[in-house]
């Protein structure tokens, strides 16, 4: 939460730029002076706290409390063990895993419930009206685009996933009003993803973002879902990123799954099993 709220500090107004500083200054004081003290602290208005913590993608100033509280709770650290030359294999196993147990606790604790529950509502409402909706990635992220795609069309949405940034871009063409474009990228700087993202967005598509703040791709859709981690964007093979990326479309394909309704999707399920059951060996 406090490397989202650094890296967007660029981009925000001078005042909420004042009220960012004073979170990093001391997030835990921050998370329990009330609205008035803070406000006297960073010289800005009472309105203008609250229209940081709305910059930042919470509901307001007591979900953006909340979180802060959780992010620097002793009891839910990031720890960040490096692998080294000489370590055993239960050792790297050890590392691997707890790398990854300590990103995904760290984004339960950061992930903002109101930019969740906005891309819930765009993509359900796709879903309800027959639109379309398309899955972005490129590289490692191509594939978590894949894993996105395959999860939606069980629940019988027209969706489609592309990595080529070409076919991404005529995909793109075709949207309208009422379809949603789902961008996925850990550095947020690919051409090819802006482009798309750019193009569906002028067609009147909804344009949902999964990146890291303070991108240019984060400021390019009209939701973002933001995946920080300390690892960098430059990385060879990315490991924590593809599965926090991997974990937000988890959360996204179930949210829909209940916004549509078990009446309607039970059946198509029950059906779909019973068409796998000659593929496999009793």
């Amino acid at each position: 939460m406090l490397d989202r709220i650094k890296a967007s500090l660029p981009s925000l107004a001078p005042a909420e730029q004042r009220v960012g500083r004073l979170v990093l200054a001391d997030p835990r004081a921050f998370a329990n002076l009330p609205v008035s003290e803070l406000s006297d602290r960073a010289h800005v208005s009472k309105p203008t706290v609250v229209r940081f913590c709305r910059s930042m993608g919470y509901d307001g100033l007591s979900d953006f409390k909340l979180k802060l509280a959780g992010s620097v709770s002793e009891g839910v650290p990031f720890i960040h063990r490096s692998v080294d030359a000489d370590d055993k294999t239960g050792d790297v196993m050890v590392k691997v895993i707890d790398n990854a147990v300590a990103a995904f606790l760290k984004y339960r604790n950061d992930a903002s419930t109101f930019a969740i529950e906005r891309a819930t509502e765009a993509l359900a409402a796709s879903c309800r009206s027959g639109r379309r909706i398309d899955f972005y990635g490129a590289g490692n992220s191509g594939i978590v685009a894949l894993d996105g795609q395959h999860k939606f069309f069980r629940l019988g949405v027209n969706t489609i996933a592309h990595n080529d940034g070409h076919m991404q871009v005529m995909s793109a063409t075709l949207l309208g009003p009422g379809d949603c474009a789902v961008v996925i990228s850990n550095s947020g700087r690919t051409r090819d993803l802006m482009d798309a993202c750019d193009i569906a967005r002028k067609n009147g598509a909804t344009c949902i973002v999964i990146t890291a703040s303070g991108s240019p791709l984060a400021s390019a859709g009209h939701i973002h879902l933001a995946a920080d981690h300390p690892e960098g964007y430059d990385r060879y093979s990315p490991m924590v990123s593809r599965l926090l990326h991997l974990v937000i479309i988890d959360v996204l394909a179930t949210a829909v799954a209940l916004r549509i309704g078990g009446a309607k999707l039970q059946p198509l399920l029950r059906e779909m099993k019973n068409n796998l059951r000659n593929k496999r060996y009793a």
